[in-house]
């Protein structure tokens, strides 16, 4: 017996109404972007000292995310976990999507979209952007090939080989993410190589954490059993996975502490930095690190499901934080033009820059959610990315080797 992917069927009202309210988000997010193309970002709490707004902050979210997301489909093909071989097709799904949603708030904030096509066609081979856009086009690539050989019968036998290249890519597509920021050397709050670790930890536990969202969803809105062994399993995994993300910010942290010229960005950070004080403590560490961590170790972990839920929700919002903290406190950090020298001009020397975001700033951030969870949605209504059962009986039963999708 085998496990069958089909597509939604029987979807009631509330599919319609949640994908007619992700269109209207989407909707708002364009009306935002014609504002600020029209008005300029004299509208946005952007500045000539923060020049990366909030809308940054979700697409690198959601990018992060996307290479996270992947995660499920590299432990069933890469790493022979084959209980989540029945997940690999929508783990696959979630990453094209989030990556999506992420290079369409990227695309829209750059002031001048048709902008894209120098980009595209004019290399500068130094700038770490530049080699962005290799590594953004050929995740999408690698996915979509993985995607092909796991959904059709006859391209299985390519499908460990297609899920190799796709996790090392994967893995340099967020290594290119960190290193954006670890390459500014002229910010003591990005000049690190641990960024690109950092951000690759991070995605694990961010990635996860929508794509149990997506599925307890997808599941529970089609009246498709999850068994409570498979639940238990992610629970443990985003246990390990939020673990490791803690720890690669400590190390981050503590390898400031050591040299002397970063002790002011950490102090700024940890301890002095009001907002980005309150959101590192309170939203990265405490609600989208510690608790879920700790509710998350209850034994019968499998069959609590709203428990599951609300760490998912907490990790989100938690990294949420920290790549505020991370992008916007960066840069609302001073900084030091000349090391070792005193500096005093009327032109923000020493000051800590200030940033409140604006209403078009968040309806284009929650826009690109939006449009990836349109690609979701509308995907799994018209293909099958999604298993018929997932209960323990039928993975045991399955062997869990899942068979070609039924459209």
């Amino acid at each position: 017996m085998n496990i069958t992917l089909r597509e939604l069927k029987g979807t009631g009202p509330g599919y319609y109404l949640l994908l007619a309210g992700l269109a209207l988000v989407t909707l708002l997010g364009l009306g935002a972007v014609w504002f600020m193309e029209h008005q300029g970002h004299i509208v946005t709490g952007m500045n000539n000292q923060i020049v990366w707004g909030l809308p940054h902050v979700f697409a690198v979210f959601l990018v992060v995310a996307a290479s996270g997301a992947l995660n499920v489909a590299s432990m069933a093909s890469v790493f022979g976990k084959t209980e989540f071989k029945p997940l690999a097709p929508l783990s696959g799904l979630l990453a094209i999507a989030l990556l999506l949603g992420g290079l369409t708030v990227l695309m829209l904030d750059l002031g001048r979209p048709d902008r894209l096509i120098v980009a595209m066609t004019y290399y500068n081979f130094k700038s770490i952007f530049a080699l962005n856009i290799f590594l953004y086009s050929g995740f999408m690539g690698f996915v979509i090939v993985y995607l092909w050989t796991m959904m059709e019968r006859r391209m299985n036998r390519f499908t460990p080989l297609a899920g190799l290249f796709a996790f090392v890519w994967r893995m340099a597509l967020t290594t290119g993410t960190g290193s954006i920021f670890g390459f500014l050397v002229a910010r003591q709050a990005y000049d690190s190589a641990l960024l690109a670790p950092l951000f690759i930890a991070l995605s694990l536990s961010y990635g996860l954490a929508v794509f149990l969202l997506v599925l307890m969803l997808a599941c529970r809105g089609s009246g498709r059993p999850v068994g409570d062994a498979l639940m238990a399993r992610f629970a443990r995994l985003q246990v390990i996975f939020i673990a490791a993300g803690l720890y690669f910010v400590l190390v981050y942290y503590l390898t400031n502490l050591y040299f002397t010229k970063h002790h002011d960005f950490d102090n700024f950070i940890l301890l002095d930095g009001g907002i980005y004080t309150a959101l590192f403590w309170l939203g990265a560490v405490l609600l989208g690190g510690v608790l879920p961590l700790v509710l998350l170790l209850h034994p019968r972990i499998g069959q609590m499901r709203r428990r599951i839920a609300a760490c998912a929700a907490l990790v989100i919002g938690g990294g949420f934080a920290q790549m505020y903290v991370t992008i916007i406190g960066g840069q609302a950090f001073p900084l030091v033009l000349f090391p070792g020298q005193q500096v005093s001009s009327s032109f923000y020397d020493g000051v800590v820059n200030s940033y409140s975001p604006s209403l078009p700033e968040w309806l284009l951030g929650f826009g690109g959610v939006a449009v990836a969870g349109l690609i979701v949605m509308l995907a799994l209504k018209v293909m099958g990315f999604l298993p018929e059962r997932l209960d323990d009986a039928a993975l045991r039963m399955s062997g869990t080797t899942p068979a070609a999708a039924t459209v």
